[in-house]
């Protein structure tokens, strides 16, 4: 059986397309992906992302702890910071990847794929057994937490009517407790859309209330419900990696132009020596952005070749709501992946041309 938000209902009601995802019954669109996708360019978009997990790490040691789970240099961020990362197996593909809260010295909190919620709680309790943080507590409180996702240029002006907190003082990539509509709430500016925007967790027993809250704040502004369809464009114009699709156990967060959050210089952590081998000999194959230059809509699945010969796969694809061409994701052979390198697509019974791009394709914040 799938699993549902607390707004399913709503969902329903505002007429949304539903599908499964990462095993719940989600929004993929209520008026259409371009409508939605362009609101949140140029307005914004509210999304209901309560299927996202949450795992807490507490106690002394805890950030030993997730220093040896993640790739990222967690010890660089403060209280009330949020750090970007990476969860790798030994062999250096991934497990996951996720925003990394960091309440205080002893209290952190993740924020894990859907689908893979149970998978990386589940390893994380066996690097805990295994290793020596018995002072560490480890939860799964994902049921603890709705979450709306706030994403647009107006998405500040919006949530300033539901709250106290000066929004001007949170900078990106950091968050504040306190309230939204008298709900006690995480308000993180961060997003998956490239615009700014805000992530709030709350109690799912206020989210109709915060839900519908927001959408009456936000009517002067044009804010209309997004689903995952806008969410998965909008992503996908800033190059941001979707799990399954350009990260998976196969796929390492090098390939996946992840070095960024790849820190060798902190020291040990899960998957460092095969990363770092992979760095040494040489990456293989790199994660590319690719326009067509001819009419098309690229899709995940698809041959990427050159001259004939097979040198990659697409891992996303979509006609650009922004741009109205078609662009997509590609892990392809190494020596293929210079800016401006031409391609050809095989989309269904034909090779579209297509050249590797700068990306992000649209330049947001």
């Amino acid at each position: 059986m799938l699993k549902k938000t607390p707004l399913n209902r709503i969902h329903k009601d505002l007429g949304a397309r539903m599908v499964e995802f990462g095993g719940w019954e989600m929004p993929v669109q209520y008026r259409g992906v371009i409508e939605e996708h362009l609101a949140v360019r140029n307005a914004a978009g509210l999304f209901d992302v309560s299927h996202m997990g949450e795992i807490e790490v507490r106690g002394r040691g805890a950030l030993d702890f997730i220093q040896e789970l993640t790739t990222n240099d967690a010890s660089s961020i403060v209280g009330g910071q949020v750090q970007y990362s990476a969860l790798c197996y030994s062999h250096g593909g991934t497990v996951d990847d996720v925003t990394l809260y960091r309440f205080g010295d002893e209290h952190f909190l993740f924020c894990v794929n859907a689908a893979n919620t149970e998978k990386d709680f589940t390893w994380m309790e066996e690097v805990l057994e295994e290793g020596d943080f018995r002072d560490v507590k480890l939860r799964n409180v994902s049921d603890d937490f709705a979450q709306l996702a706030l994403q647009g240029p107006a998405a500040a002006l919006i949530l300033s009517r539901l709250t106290g907190t000066d929004l001007s003082r949170i900078a990106r990539y950091h968050f504040h407790e306190g309230l939204v509509v008298e709900t006690p709430a995480i308000i993180s500016r961060t997003g998956y859309t490239g615009e700014d925007g805000f992530e709030l967790y709350f109690a799912p027993s206020a989210a109709e209330t915060v839900w519908s809250a927001l959408l009456e704040s936000g009517a002067p502004e044009g804010l209309v419900p997004a689903g995952l369809g806008a969410r998965d464009t909008l992503r996908l114009e800033m190059k941001y990696a979707l799990y399954g699709h350009e990260l998976s156990p196969e796929i390492t967060p090098l390939e996946a132009g992840l070095g960024w959050i790849t820190r060798f210089e902190k020291g040990s952590f899960i998957g460092r020596e095969a990363l770092m081998r992979q760095k040494e000999s040489g990456v293989p194959r790199r994660l590319v952005g690719f326009v067509l230059t001819e009419p098309g809509v690229p899709r995940a699945g698809y041959p990427v070749m050159v001259s004939g010969e097979d040198v990659g796969t697409v891992t996303s694809g979509t006609m650009s709501p922004s741009l109205r061409v078609g662009i997509g994701l590609a892990l392809v052979r190494a020596d293929c992946a210079a800016v401006g390198a031409e391609l050809q697509i095989g989309i269904r019974s034909r090779l579209v041309p297509a050249r590797v791009s700068k990306t992000p394709f649209v330049h947001k914040i």
